[in-house]
């Protein structure tokens, strides 16, 4: 299960940094109004949650008292580097606990603000919760982007074509990959046991 939520929240960190990618220092800092957050924020937000979140989980509290949250919604940062490096930064410990989780602890309690909580149920909600942010961050720099915005998933438009593409490319590596233990006519390979 442990190669599954890494499987997933690595798709989802990859989103944040092809939209990273496309942006310039400044756009990193804009945000549609004063009551909106720009990525520069989200990033700060979502860092300082995974730091204090995962930091020593198994024995500690995730609300560490060293994280002021409400700060993490007031920009500090000065550059686009400075922000992403906040962002590795909380992966880093995010993934190390990640690394940590087996199949003993698995649903072990560990507490968030004193409320007792699976080590799969923690998870869970981190699966909830840094999708929704990392949602935000794609939908702020497509609105800047425009019309220069590279997609991160199929086109528009281009969800047929998307999906014959991909039932070709199964059909071929079914053709090349036949595991059959009878049926070898596309394999020069024949087991021993059915020689």
């Amino acid at each position: 299960m442990k190669d599954l939520f890494v499987k997933r929240f690595q798709y989802y960190k990859s989103l944040g940094d092809k939209s990273f990618g496309q942006l310039s220092d400044e756009q990193i800092f804009w945000q549609y109004n004063d009551e909106s957050n720009s990525i520069a924020v989200i990033v700060k937000h979502i860092a300082g949650n995974m730091l204090s979140r995962w930091t020593n989980f198994l024995t500690e509290d995730g609300e560490k008292s060293w994280r002021n949250r409400d700060d993490e919604f007031v920009n500090t940062f000065k550059t686009k580097q400075e922000v992403m490096d906040s962002w590795e930064e909380g992966w880093a410990c995010f993934f190390d606990a990640l690394s940590r989780i087996n199949d003993e602890n698995l649903y072990s309690t560990i507490y968030i603000r004193g409320e007792a909580h699976s080590v799969l149920d923690a998870v869970l909600r981190q699966l909830a919760h840094y999708p929704y942010h990392i949602g935000q961050i794609v939908s702020i720099a497509k609105m800047i982007k425009n019309d220069d915005w590279k997609t991160l998933s199929i086109e528009r438009n281009k969800s047929q074509q998307f999906n014959a593409e991909m039932n070709d490319r199964l059909f071929k590596e079914k053709q090349t990959s036949n595991s059959s233990p009878v049926c070898f006519q596309n394999s020069p390979e024949v087991r021993d046991e059915y020689k």
